[in-house]
């Protein structure tokens, strides 16, 4: 019965061995079996690639008594969160054209990000209106950007043509004068019945990688749950930001302000950011999921909005050090509501 056992033990191993032994994790992501047979460590880092999502608790209607919708960003500029930032990926010029490289241990939050919304397991949400671009309001999640059924960025042509023009790429120069400038008599072609015409190549893209990303904001929901007798916060959606850029006519750029990419739903994004690997300054043996670091709160971030009478943002009524005096006061009103409300 012992052999037995122990025979039933050393299988078990050598399978999960045999299935950790991927160059890349469940969801995509690194781990330390580069090659099969070679661990790159004292142990294979199997407990994030595999980990199950912890669900949230159920919360009925009729047990919040005070909730209070929150917006606020998390500026990549601060050390404490540079482990959403970094490492950095990188496209460059390959003999099979532009290739995109990534971290060989782990990936930043948006490599992840960048990876599943083009392989279709993430929904990606428009942060305007497609009809009233002018109208911003794309963090109620209203205005899907879908591919065709079955389908995702690589597959669907036109798909991609959405996301590059405006969620993962900004486009190269596009007037007939610029690619004329740009090409010359290259873009000259005559035809077979001796007519001239325009042809130049396609409009150059140039994605976004990790570098590009200055800020995340979320939305989300901080209330009392008087069931379980806690103040708790749910996270939910995310927006990447970037600057915006403007070129003016003697291709001089400059940054005008910042623009948000898209939206995701957060509850979906749990499921991919639970087995990715978040960089632990303190510990190498107790590296986070990103699921881990939005749950557990490991980053900084800066309250720029709240649900008002107005609708309004802070910046729409205070400035530089005062936006952050008001932003810090916000969270110190939730703070002591928390008090009050189990103080007897």
């Amino acid at each position: 019965m012992r052999k037995l056992i122990y025979s039933f033990i050393a299988v078990t191993l050598i399978g999960s061995s045999t299935a950790l032994a991927q160059p890349e994790g469940i969801n995509g992501g690194p781990v330390n079996v580069p090659t099969e047979g070679i661990i790159d460590g004292v142990f294979i880092q199997e407990h994030i690639p595999t980990k199950r999502m912890i669900p949230y608790e159920h919360v009925r209607e009729a047990d919040v008594i005070w909730s209070k919708r929150v917006f606020e960003y998390i500026d990549l500029r601060e050390k404490i969160n540079h482990p959403l930032y970094f490492p950095m990926d990188n496209i460059f010029e390959g003999e099979n054209g532009e290739e995109w490289v990534k971290n060989g241990t782990r990936w930043s939050l948006w490599t992840v990000i960048r990876t599943h919304v083009m392989n279709g397991d993430l929904r990606v949400f428009s942060p305007f209106n497609p009809i009233l671009e002018t109208s911003l309001d794309g963090y109620q999640l209203k205005y899907p950007v879908d591919p065709e059924p079955g389908m995702n960025y690589h597959t669907d042509s036109n798909f991609r043509e959405i996301m590059n023009y405006s969620y993962l790429a900004t486009l190269g120069p596009e007037s007939d004068q610029a690619l004329a400038d740009m090409y010359g008599d290259d873009s000259i072609r005559v035809n077979p019945d001796g007519s001239i015409e325009e042809v130049y190549p396609p409009q150059e893209v140039f994605m976004y990688t990790s570098k590009d990303i200055i800020q995340y904001r979320i939305k989300e929901d901080w209330f009392i749950d008087k069931e379980r007798s806690v103040l708790d916060v749910r996270i939910i959606a995310l927006a990447p930001v970037v600057y915006d850029v403007e070129e003016d006519s003697q291709g001089n750029k400059s940054i005008s302000g910042m623009k948000e990419l898209f939206w995701l739903y957060f509850p979906h994004c749990r499921f991919v950011f639970n087995n990715y690997f978040v960089y632990n300054t303190k510990n190498d043996a107790q590296w986070m999921s990103f699921d881990d670091v939005f749950w557990k709160r490991r980053f900084n971030s800066v309250i720029y909005k709240t649900s008002n009478v107005y609708d309004r943002k802070i910046e729409s009524y205070q400035v530089g050090a005062d936006a952050l005096y008001e932003s810090q006061a916000i969270r110190n009103e939730i703070r002591n509501i928390e008090h009050d409300v189990w103080s007897f």
